[in-house]
């Protein structure tokens, strides 16, 4: 029975953005938690900004099944393919811990002053950028 390795790079992909985005979620639903005990209002500004980080979960998914169709296709190595799934699945799961450190403040800022909310966005989409950036590089790589 021979091994088969052609599908570890797409499943690193989509297993290291799910880890990213899972601490992302943590981290700012921690955040979220403890503003929501100590007000009355404004809860769903703190759901809203913990839940931020999971789209980088989302990013993995659609890069795993364009990884798997092209090695499938045979436009993708297998071994570039695990290059591809280690290095982008790591940027974009740490986009989404990062991503999730700086929704954790804007949830303490905003919960100081809402009328912080819409600018801590900056911020976050900041952050957003650069896995989105490591996704559409990865499909023109492919």
């Amino acid at each position: 029975m021979a091994m088969d390795f052609n599908m570890v790079g797409p499943i690193l992909a989509l297993t290291l953005s799910s880890i990213g985005s899972t601490i992302g979620c943590y981290i700012a639903g921690a955040a979220s938690h403890a503003a929501m005990s100590r007000t009355d209002e404004g809860h769903g500004k703190f759901i809203g900004l913990s839940a931020g980080p999971s789209s980088q979960c989302i990013y993995g998914f659609i890069l795993m099944l364009l990884m798997s169709r092209a090695i499938l296709a045979g436009t993708l190595s297998p071994i570039s393919g695990i290059a591809m799934g280690l290095f982008a699945g790591l940027a974009i799961g740490l986009t989404a811990i990062a991503q999730g450190k700086v929704c954790a403040t804007a949830i303490q800022a905003t919960l100081k002053d809402p009328s912080l909310f819409g600018k801590c966005f900056a911020s976050v989409g900041i952050i957003e950028s650069f896995a989105l950036f490591t996704f559409v590089f990865c499909m023109l790589i492919m």
